[in-house]
Order: C-alpha cells, then sequence, then structure tokens
C-alpha cells in the first residue's frame, strides 16, 4: 500500500476535521519508501517505541498521540522531546497520529472505552462528542462501580465522591477529561470515568454532586488499539499490523 493509501484510509476512520483546535493529527514524519507493509501500532511515540519499530521492519509508526504538538526549532539524537523522531528518520520510518479526532470519531477511543464497560444506549457527549454518556446494565454502589472499572481496565483507579452513592449512568472520556465534568454533570451523568482530572476539578465536580473514577491516562487510551487494529485489517489485509510491546513496560500504571 502506498503512503498516501494510508492516511487517506486513517482519514476515513478518524478524519482530521474532527480534532480540537489544539492538536496536531496526520502525518507528522513522512518517508521515501514506496510500499508500506509493516505499521506498528501504539499509544506514543517513544524512544522504545522507535526501538521495536526498527527491530520490527516497520515502515510506519501509527500512534494516538502526536510526537510534535508544538513547532521545534531542532531535532537531535540527545533531546528527549526529538530523539524518537530522529530514530525514525534515520531509519526511513513513517509517523502517523489521530489524536483528538479518534477520541471523539465513531469507533474511537471513547466507544471503545465504553463497550469495554459495558455500557448500553451509548450515545455521544456534547458539545463536540468528544465523550460518551451510556447507562449499566445494574445499578452499583461507586465503590463497587471503582473495582469494576480496574478489573475491567486492568488498572488501578482513585474515586472522588460517596462510596455508597449509586451510579446508573456513566460518561467516560479517554485521557484527560477534567475539564468536561461540568458538560457530563448537566447532561445527567453519576459518574466520569477518565484517565486523570486535576484535584481543582475533582474537587469541584464533587460539590456538583458528579462521582469522578481516575483510572489512568494509559489505561483509558489503550482500549483503543486491537479494535483499530482489527478496523484496518479488514480495509487492507496487503499490511501487517504489530501492537507495540513496548508501553506495557514503559508506560502502564503502577
Amino acid at each position: 500500500m502506498k503512503l498516501n493509501d494510508f492516511t487517506d484510509m486513517m482519514e476515513k476512520i478518524a478524519p482530521r476535521e474532527l480534532a480540537l483546535d489544539f492538536d496536531n493529527p496526520g502525518l507528522l514524519i513522512g518517508t521515501n519508501r514506496t510500499e508500506i507493509k509493516k505499521v506498528l501500532v501504539a499509544l506514543d511515540l517513544t524512544v522504545e517505541t522507535a526501538k521495536e519499530a526498527i527491530d520490527f521492519g516497520a515502515d510506519l509508526v501509527s500512534t494516538h498521540h502526536p510526537i510534535f504538538f508544538a513547532p521545534v526549532k531542532s531535532i537531535c539524537p540527545k533531546r528527549p522531546d526529538t530523539a524518537a523522531a530522529y530514530m525514525l528518520i534515520q531509519a526511513g520510518i513513517a509517523h502517523f497520529a489521530a489524536h483528538t479526532n479518534l477520541d471523539i470519531a465513531q469507533g474511537g477511543v471513547n466507544d471503545a472505552l465504553a463497550e469495554s464497560l459495558g455500557l448500553l444506549n451509548i450515545v455521544p457527549l456534547p458539545p463536540e462528542n468528544l465523550g460518551r454518556v451510556g447507562t449499566l446494565k445494574t445499578p452499583m454502589t461507586l465503590e463497587e462501580f471503582a473495582r469494576f472499572v480496574q478489573e475491567k481496565l486492568d488498572t488501578k483507579v482513585r474515586i472522588c465522591g460517596e462510596s455508597d452513592s449509586t451510579i446508573s449512568r456513566v460518561a467516560v472520556i479517554g485521557g484527560s477529561g477534567g475539564s468536561e465534568c461540568d458538560t457530563v454533570h448537566a447532561f445527567g451523568a453519576d459518574v466520569l470515568v477518565t484517565g486523570e482530572i486535576k484535584h481543582s476539578q475533582a474537587l469541584s465536580a464533587r460539590c456538583t454532586g458528579l462521582n469522578i473514577v481516575e483510572a489512568g491516562h494509559y489505561e483509558t487510551e489503550r482500549v483503543v488499539l486491537m479494535p483499530l487494529i482489527k478496523h484496518l485489517q479488514t480495509i487492507s489485509n496487503d499490511i501487517q499490523y504489530k501492537l507495540t510491546l513496548s508501553e506495557r513496560t514503559s508506560l502502564r500504571g503502577v
């Protein structure tokens, strides 16, 4: 498959126009390779991920988070923010990112997170459709629900709220969702499951009666990777996709 065919394919899955203003999705590192045959899929482009891509013989690394959010003045092998990019450029490997556009897209991060928790009647969270809201099959207390999230996402959680409060309607926002607490509360959710939230945001949410389950940035977003690979495989069976192994040790919470 040609590189532009791959980017066109990803554009259909997660249209660039869905991305929020601050974001920088798309093709961030190009390559002069004529064919894309092997793709490593990850959340982040780290030095470990770049090494894995080179060892795998990847032609492209597809990540959720862009390696560049702001312009850089130099790309050097010893700079922490550019070392991975330098390695890919040296190896002729491309880098593509689908970030907030994949959060918002149908079948993206937040749909995958909602489905991982078995939510029913899932609907987008207005106004930007960044999150999802659904209902539990059986209501639980906040304490029971927190243990349920831990099990389903294989993570450790922190909660803010009354442990015995009843949870039925659940909002999910993968990654950092603390800024959406007022919207989540207004939409009638009993709890927000998100990756990370500021202390002040959690306190404000508690004042409104919105419960919080903080489940880890990585853990709330990694759920999209395998569904994305499976989707890509149904479209492009001429590419070999590999889910990164390096993130299991370098990014997973403890």
